[in-house]
């Protein structure tokens, strides 16, 4: 059992870790490529077909780019394809969603308070709110809406603002956070798959067969790709937010998720315009500060509720599995010592501290049970917490914390 936990943790670190540098390539060459896009100028000596040309400097060489509106007349020998890093951050971001919010869907997925789900029903709402997205938004682009981009992205901002709503009334602060990242990405990834890759085929194999290539597979993946670009800064703040219990735990979460959105745009903007223009328009910096102060506002309203009401809920199956093993009473006390006076409802630690760290929450039986898990890792087999055993835990009281767990005999 030991073993077993221990090797469950660094794997999902390794998932974690494939996501976060597939995720650092796909948005820089991301990133990089619409810059390019729009800064390119045009020139009297380009080749025929070609749209507009940039030259940079970097690493102590001179790159010359020229960008052909549709394609070249001939097809290079080397051609290099950017579509795995979309690929393989949507992959490892999929698996670390079901290592922690699936396997571990009763303290992470499921908020008893907002929706008494199986563990099953909270997996099915999962992954059918990820499909169902990408169908509804890839509908959307094909209508007619697709001709008046505008108006598209307006839709796709109250899609995305009722989705927050929704994810927040089933799912955990933190799960509702991440599922509207997760539906976000998945479109993103959706459209490099779907559109944006098959389009390119498209026109690799006209040109390969000596056809001439028809522009509009190029339109159509432009249009998704500026998509993807206006939607990436937004998807970063959800993946990050649950270290952030003032973003996900409060009574107005949904709209800060929705707000961050708007952030997006506004910053995207900025540098677009810039790269276009060679000069960003400065309101947009008042906008977003603005949207932020905003968000901070609303964030202290939290959502936890008071200790006498976390008292009164009874305890899930799940809570109850932990709560009745042998050893609980011991470790109960050693949590509740050492621990709970920051990971209260009201913690009374420090009067800098006005929430409970990372939205973890230790002051009750239910609540201690509910994260024996993380207490265990944290606690029992690490020195993570207390952070620099500020509360001075001992051996015996880590050790403590050991046998309970295991006792439990629960992965």
């Amino acid at each position: 059992m030991f073993d077993a936990v221990i090797l469950w943790e660094w794997f999902a670190f390794a998932v974690r870790w494939l996501h976060v540098i597939t995720a650092m390539a796909w948005i820089g060459a991301s990133f990089y490529f619409i810059a390019l896009d729009l800064m390119l100028r045009k020139a009297d000596d380009l080749p025929e077909g070609a749209a507009g040309e940039e030259w940079e400097v970097h690493g102590g060489g001179f790159y010359h780019t020229t960008k052909y509106l549709v394609a070249p007349a001939r097809l290079p020998e080397h051609l290099t394809w950017h579509k795995w890093q979309s690929y393989w951050t949507w992959l490892s971001g999929a698996a670390l969603l079901m290592i922690v919010y699936w396997v571990g869907g009763e303290l992470y997925l499921i908020d008893a308070a907002k929706a008494d789900l199986a563990l099953w029903q909270g997996i099915a709402i999962s992954a059918l709110s990820l499909t169902v997205g990408w169908l509804l938004y890839d509908f959307l682009c094909k209508s007619e809406l697709g001709n008046n981009p505008t108006a598209l992205m307006l839709l796709l901002f109250v899609i995305l603002v009722i989705m927050s709503y929704g994810y927040h009334q089933v799912f955990t602060g933190r799960a509702a956070m991440l599922h509207l990242g997760a539906f976000t990405a998945t479109i993103m990834t959706a459209n490099v798959f779907f559109i944006i890759m098959p389009n390119q085929r498209i026109v690799v194999k006209d040109l390969q067969e000596g056809r001439a290539p028809d522009p509009k597979y190029g339109k159509i993946a432009k249009l998704r790709s500026t998509h993807n670009n206006y939607l990436t800064l937004p998807v970063i703040f959800l993946m990050l937010s649950n270290h952030y219990p003032l973003a996900f735990a409060t009574q107005y979460s949904w709209i800060i998720a929705s707000l961050v959105f708007l952030t997006g745009v506004t910053i995207r903007h900025y540098f677009n315009t810039m790269h276009s223009t060679g000069k960003g328009p400065h309101w947009t910096w008042a906008v977003t500060v603005l949207l932020f102060i905003i968000i901070a506002w609303l964030s202290t309203a939290n959502m936890w509720g008071t200790f006498e009401q976390a008292e009164a809920r009874g305890m899930t199956s799940y809570e109850e599995r932990f709560a009745l093993a042998d050893g609980f009473d011991e470790a109960h006390d050693v949590v509740m010592g050492r621990c709970s006076m920051c990971h209260g409802r009201e913690p009374s630690y420090s009067d800098s501290l006005l929430w409970a760290p990372r939205g973890v929450l230790l002051d009750t039986p239910a609540d201690i049970a509910r994260n024996a898990r993380a207490i265990y890792i944290q606690s029992g087999v690490s020195h993570a917490m207390p952070p620099a055993n500020v509360t001075a835990m001992s051996e015996s009281d880590r050790a403590a914390i050991v046998r309970w767990y295991r006792n439990a005999g629960s992965f």
